[in-house]
């Protein structure tokens, strides 16, 4: 019998293939070159994308974590991704929008093992409370051994109402320890995030867990064409064994899709929504939001650190210098 105390045996999908345009102001290196989010760090310890792997690695084994990435950002993941077998990251050759960069490495663990249940993680998200995010993930995982059909949301419990997330809408609670989902509301005004936080609303921190197959059937029902030249192009590669080919030129035809909007989107009835409690989560998504973190966990020696040897690229260095050329 599975309990929340051991790694459930799970695949973990981490998502870091994005750029992480929004926060560009904040995430440039000591050249001035753009760096994606996921490879920055809050302070001046792991990248965001390490700390997304050691949260994959409460219900995932090396073994059974795959990591999308960019092919454009070769030179950041590629020392970051040691530790994982070669074949589970996932290279996306360009960026075909969130869709196509789920169901391509849904389609390689699908022909590794067909019973798959897996979890999709963003890489660029921060918790100051993971064992209370772990507990749930570990708990969501459990749950899909009998929800067979079912895709189970995370909805993270709000600390504020936030204008710039999008939210899932609960409703009635299923007998089973998830509620059913009523609707989603992407980026709604003030006086609206406001509201849906009075009446229950959950934050959509975009971290999934469902049985692979079903999962591969709603891609199927949603976008059909796609998901069969994907599956040829992956299916050849793995039979040529000598790198994605067949996918590289897939991807120079593929449309853009968003897994929310063209996939999830008017599926209300086969999702649930498992409740997480408030962990101190944050997308790090705006320069306002990492100044909120930061105001969160203050580091009370910022100030300092602002001509450290650190070689990376630190949100809290990048806001502190931005701070004091705006006070000139």
């Amino acid at each position: 019998m599975e309990t929340l105390h051991c790694k459930p045996g799970a695949w973990a999908i981490v998502l870091a293939a994005g750029e992480g345009t929004r926060l560009r102001s904040l995430t440039k290196s000591p050249s001035g070159s753009p760096v994606p989010k996921q490879f920055c760090s809050l302070y001046e310890g792991p990248c965001l994308l390490r700390e997304a792997l050691n949260r994959a690695s409460s219900i995932a084994e090396p073994e059974q974590t795959c990591v999308v990435v960019a092919e454009q950002h070769r030179r950041w993941w590629n020392p970051e991704l040691h530790c994982l077998p070669p074949g589970n990251i996932i290279v996306q050759p360009d960026n075909r929008g969130t869709a196509n960069g789920i169901l391509l490495p849904l389609l390689h663990i699908l022909h590794r093992d067909p019973d798959a249940r897996v979890v999709l993680l963003p890489s660029d998200h921060l918790v100051r409370q993971e064992t209370i995010l772990a507990t749930s993930l570990r708990s969501a995982v459990a749950q899909l051994r009998w929800r067979f059909d079912e895709i189970l949301l995370l909805g993270l419990t709000p600390e504020e109402s936030d204008p710039e997330l999008g939210y899932i809408v609960p409703g009635r609670s299923d007998g089973q320890g998830a509620l059913t989902v009523s609707r989603f509301v992407e980026k709604p005004s003030p006086p609206q995030a406001a509201e849906l936080v009075g009446v229950g609303a959950l934050w959509n921190a975009f971290i999934v867990a469902a049985a692979a197959r079903s999962l591969r059937l709603l891609f199927d029902e949603r976008i059909p064409e796609v998901v069969a030249r994907m599956s040829n192009a992956v299916q050849s590669d793995l039979a040529a064994g000598d790198g994605m080919h067949a996918t590289a030129q897939l991807y120079m035809r593929l449309p853009t899709l968003d897994f929310s909007r063209d996939i999830l989107t008017g599926q209300e009835c086969r999702l649930r929504v498992l409740p997480v409690p408030r962990c101190g989560w944050s997308d790090l998504g705006t320069p306002r939001r990492v100044a909120e973190a930061l105001a969160r966990s203050p580091c009370p020696d910022i100030a300092k650190r602002l001509h450290s040897d650190f070689v990376g690229v630190s949100l809290a260095a990048q806001h502190e210098r931005m701070r004091l050329e705006a006070a000139q």
